[in-house]
């Protein structure tokens, strides 16, 4: 079967080298598609000169940065496109293990969403300080407890999707961006019955570059479980 994986950037040249070289070490049969939101610091071009080395590896760049969300959404759109069976999305800034990406795969013969959960067995973050743990741990408690969805690391970024899982979701309809995201299309994914497992994983936060976290992604957040919980109340998802 097709894999491809998927990474957003911007402003990642220091921690994209190490990502490509890392998946292609674990299989020269993946294929890893950079979704680069125009990057002043020539992330792009970074990727123009692994392309040389690296047959597997496309590269799609986008106008402006455009947020994590619709890069995600253009990566899937681009994989059903091109026929892929099985998509991973992986963050590139390290904090997600490429070790771990055949693990999450090999979940996928027995799962359709398979999340690379930092919470499913206890708490497994390095590098946090305590104020984000609590606010991530805490995050996903609300978004349980409002939703409804059982799932204990909905807001984690690392995640491996069945073709027909994504085939299913009206990509028109997801409007939300980071955390927010990540959620929705959880919370997607579950109201259509698919089969959905969490995979404990390390999180390391990352050692390069800068963290996008912001405070619209945190409110974001905060009401669109409600939304979430809303639309499922009246049955418009």
């Amino acid at each position: 079967m097709k894999t491809l994986i998927i990474s957003p950037t911007y402003n990642e040249k220091k921690n994209v080298p190490i990502l490509v070289k890392s998946v292609f070490e674990l299989n020269p049969d993946y294929h890893l598609l950079i979704v680069d939101d125009n990057s002043p610091d020539g992330t792009a071009d970074i990727v123009r000169s692994l392309q040389e080395e690296y047959s597997n590896l496309h590269l799609e760049v986008r106008p402006g940065k455009a947020g994590l969300g619709t890069a995600y959404l253009f990566g899937f759109q681009w994989a059903l496109d091109q026929g892929y069976d099985r998509m991973v999305q992986i963050d590139a800034d390290l904090s997600h293990d490429p070790n771990d990406i055949p693990k999450l795969l090999a979940d996928l013969d027995e799962y359709d969403l398979v999340i690379g959960s930092r919470y499913c067995q206890g708490i497994s973050v390095v590098n946090w300080p305590l104020r984000r743990l609590f606010l991530s741990y805490g995050a996903n408690l609300y978004s349980r407890l409002i939703t409804g969805i059982p799932i204990k690391d909905s807001t984690g970024g690392f995640k491996a999707w069945n073709r027909k899982v994504l085939e299913s979701i009206n990509f028109s309809d997801v409007k939300s961006e980071g955390y927010s995201f990540q959620i929705e299309m959880n919370f997607r994914a579950w109201r259509k019955k698919f089969n959905i497992h969490e995979h404990s994983i390390i999180f390391v936060d990352r050692t390069i570059g800068e963290s996008k976290m912001s405070r619209h992604i945190m409110y974001e957040a905060i009401w669109i479980v409600w939304r979430l919980r809303i639309w499922r109340f009246f049955g418009w998802i």
